[in-house]
């Protein structure tokens, strides 16, 4: 096999959750063109279906909120109505999490933070796993994050949350290893997204403020994020399960 068939993804189809905007939107769109057929769920419907417009007759849109079961339940009837197979999943639904301390952040804020970043992932894993091991195998993405593994001040939920996801994915690789199933999360530093824009104000603050706590002395692109997707999702990293990928400029080595 040639090192482009290692990557290709040509006769797969995948689920990526988030894929109205930033790093969803970028991972949907390379796997399509890597040879996917993509299914983009968000809970916003006409963000999702702007992505797979942008793909063509490969794609359809869903809305789903992936902290509801009704709703993960719905839509991955629906992905099962549009697919014969799927093999490649990624959990990239993520809400706009509030800064604070653990003394600052009320209930409310921290179950839903993990609602849909933890409960999502578990969520959608549940309902689209049988169907992967029906197809013989394939490979689970947990989007993590660089603070999964190292803290930012006043970021509890979020590094929580993040976290959990690493160690998830550690769990369920272990527990379907034995059914061709690989689970990995992808960890991005900071990234050039509307996300980053709510929470610094406007972009250039944000290039300012944390592009020089990377190595590379800027922020990511959705688009490097997205090919280390393709990476994970393809045979390429056939070798590889219950691992971190972190795709930070080098922010976890100092």
């Amino acid at each position: 096999m040639s090192l482009g068939e290692k990557y290709s993804l040509a006769h797969k189809s995948a689920v990526v959750t988030g894929a109205g905007n930033g790093i969803g939107r970028a991972i949907a769109l390379a796997f399509a063109e890597a040879g996917a057929n993509v299914a983009c769920v968000d809970l916003d419907e006409a963000a999702a279906e702007a992505t797979a417009t942008k793909i063509g007759s490969k794609a359809f849109a869903l809305a789903c909120d992936v902290s509801s079961e009704s709703e993960i339940e719905t839509a991955a009837k629906s992905i099962l109505a549009n697919f014969s197979a799927i093999h490649i999943l990624v959990n990239g639904a993520a809400g706009n999490d509030p800064n604070g301390t653990v003394l600052e952040l009320s209930l409310a804020d921290w179950n839903k933070v993990f609602a849909v970043n933890v409960g999502g992932a578990f969520l959608m894993s549940r309902a689209i796993l049988p169907a992967m091991i029906k197809a013989g195998g394939g490979s689970v993405i947990h989007i993590a994050s660089q603070l999964g593994s190292v803290a930012g001040p006043r970021r509890a939920v979020y590094c929580a949350t993040k976290g959990a996801l690493i160690q998830l994915a550690k769990a369920m690789a272990t527990d379907h290893a034995a059914q061709n199933i690989r689970v990995n999360t992808l960890s991005p530093g900071a990234v050039e997204t509307d996300r980053l824009v709510k929470r610094f104000g406007d972009m250039e603050t944000a290039r300012r403020n944390a592009g020089p706590k990377h190595l590379l002395q800027r922020l990511g692109q959705p688009d490097e994020i997205a090919q280390a997707a393709v990476f994970l999702a393809s045979d390429a990293s056939s070798f590889m399960t219950g691992a971190d990928l972190l795709v930070d400029g080098g922010y976890n080595a100092t």
